[in-house]
């Protein structure tokens, strides 16, 4: 049997995986327990060691099919002989960024909600970290559904927001986009407020991103309105687990259930990670059977 601890992070989400040596092949019972892992905790971190990039991707493959990053506003992927990882870094090499997303602050997002598909998880490995700044966070969605009142449960019942495709979550814009200044027109997939998680069974809300969101066939105020109240409540921080990296910490997320952001830091300081993706597939509604307002 798999021999390895599992020390929970924080009260809403996050645990930590010890005794595992990554660089290694793993049994299928050291993966199956991972998984376990991942689904009670959504966030798990790995920490101390430095990967290649071949183990990274061995790594993720154990989690399902590879899934290529979105584009950047640079359009060609930063590692030609590993074009399924992605670059996150400031960086700059004789004046050309080495990855995506620089030093700014990364708001509060899901990963490419934007498509019809979106990944089913990321997994993100430190190589060089700032002396600080640049903690990243997560909020747990399926605490963020469980706390909201009935009355607002049966108000976003059935609903559907736009995914806006237009900005990453650095606030670039990306490739061949435009500037969208009306939220009901935004490109990109439309997809239910409330989630059924595909593995876990659990509702979950599914917000993307608040940038030119819009709730379809709402007025556009009543859906603004609407939506900073969801996302006031989602990004609470009885929900969120903060991370402080490490050099070699590696940090796996379920991006169906979790939003994540990220602190600003010193743009002299250098900032490097390594970013793979899972596939996902189409995320279907949850459908309760009835709900009903408390006395």
């Amino acid at each position: 049997m798999a021999h390895f601890t599992v020390t929970p992070l924080g009260d809403a989400l996050g645990a930590e995986i010890s005794g595992v040596d990554l660089s290694a092949p793993l049994a299928a019972d050291v993966i199956d327990r991972i998984k376990q892992a991942w689904a009670d905790h959504l966030v798990l971190r790995f920490r101390g060691r430095i990967l290649t990039d071949p183990q990274l991707l061995a790594f993720t493959r154990h989690f399902g099919e590879l899934d290529p990053p979105g584009p950047n506003p640079y359009g060609k992927p930063f590692l030609s002989e590993f074009p399924e990882i992605n670059v996150i870094s400031n960086i700059k090499k004789d004046g050309v960024p080495m990855g995506n997303l620089g030093d700014g602050e990364a708001v509060w997002h899901c990963d490419m909600t934007y498509i019809e598909s979106p990944p089913r998880g990321a997994l993100l490995h430190a190589l060089q970290i700032p002396p600080e700044g640049g903690d990243t966070f997560w909020s747990n969605m399926y605490l963020a559904w469980d706390a909201l009142p009935d009355a607002m449960k049966m108000q976003i019942d059935g609903k559907r927001a736009i995914h806006d495709a237009t900005y990453n979550s650095a606030g670039m814009m990306r490739k061949g986009m435009q500037e969208v200044t009306d939220p009901r027109k935004a490109p990109g997939a439309h997809h239910p407020l409330v989630i059924r998680h595909p593995e876990t069974q659990r509702p979950a809300l599914f917000l993307g991103r608040r940038r030119n969101s819009y709730i379809v066939g709402m007025d556009l105020d009543a859906s603004n309105a609407l939506l900073d109240t969801l996302w006031a409540h989602a990004t609470q921080p009885a929900f969120t687990f903060r991370q402080v990296w490490q050099e070699g910490d590696l940090i796996m997320w379920d991006n169906r259930c979790t939003l994540h952001r990220r602190d600003s830091f010193d743009p002299s300081a250098s900032r490097l990670m390594h970013r793979t993706q899972i596939k996902g597939g189409k995320v279907a509604p949850y459908e309760p059977a009835k709900l009903t307002v408390a006395s």
